[in-house]
């Protein structure tokens, strides 16, 4: 089972000082789990400004308790003493890989890139009693389109949002190398999920990729 873990950061002046505090100890625990596969996919979250909003941490656990064990290891998620607090809010929705032919993941001793490299989607469907089938009606023309872009690194990751573990399929995150969101509208105003209005509610993140010690994802060669 996989969990998409979104973890806002506050917006007042502390919040950068904060997550810098923190950010050793973040990369110690995610390095750990990415180590074991238990961490399939994390990166930060910024703004079109470049100012950092918060995080985006794909599970992959067998359950609930180890996304509960990922909260209370997370030194971004330490509660303990709220004025050092890196994440004031954190949304947890159940998440499927979709898996295709991804290209690998930076691994350690790849260099890490100084500016944004790729767009974080995060698309929500409409929530009408046709959403569902609308969604089923274009699915395969989605998958049609995005496999090769798994392969040639264009779509780094993807997968469905569930309205509950091995649920019904509610949205979407998608992470496409696109370094502005003008690219990414342009990448997605061609995809099914949006010609067919699948797609009711978007919002764009810019991020970069740390390298970190991933395993191979789900339909990766």
């Amino acid at each position: 089972m996989a969990y998409a873990v979104f973890g806002w950061d506050g917006q007042d002046e502390g919040a950068l000082p904060r997550r810098m505090a923190a950010r050793d100890r973040h990369l110690a625990v995610i390095t750990e789990w990415a180590r074991d596969g238990r961490l399939a996919f994390g990166v930060p979250l910024f703004t079109a400004e470049g100012k950092i909003a918060g995080s985006l941490m794909i599970l992959d656990v067998p359950d609930q308790a180890g996304l509960d064990a990922y909260l209370a290891a997370e030194p971004f998620n330490d509660r303990t003493d709220p004025a050092q607090q890196v994440w004031q809010r954190v949304e947890v929705r159940p998440f499927r890989i979709a898996p295709l032919p991804y290209r690998p993941l930076p691994q350690p001793g790849t260099p890490m890139a100084s500016s944004r490299t790729h767009t974080v989607i995060l698309a929500l469907d409409g929530t009408d009693p046709g959403a569902e089938q609308r969604r089923l009606a274009v699915r395969e023309a989605h998958f049609a389109r995005v496999r090769s872009m798994a392969a040639d690194g264009t779509l780094a990751i993807g997968g469905a949002i569930l309205d509950r573990p091995e649920g019904r399929m509610i949205g979407s995150v998608a992470v496409i190398a696109r370094d502005n969101d003008a690219a990414a509208q342009a990448w997605m105003a061609e995809d099914p999920y949006v010609t067919g209005g699948v797609w009711r509610d978007v919002t764009l993140y810019g991020t970069r990729f740390a390298p970190l010690p991933y395993r191979p994802l789900p339909g990766a060669a």
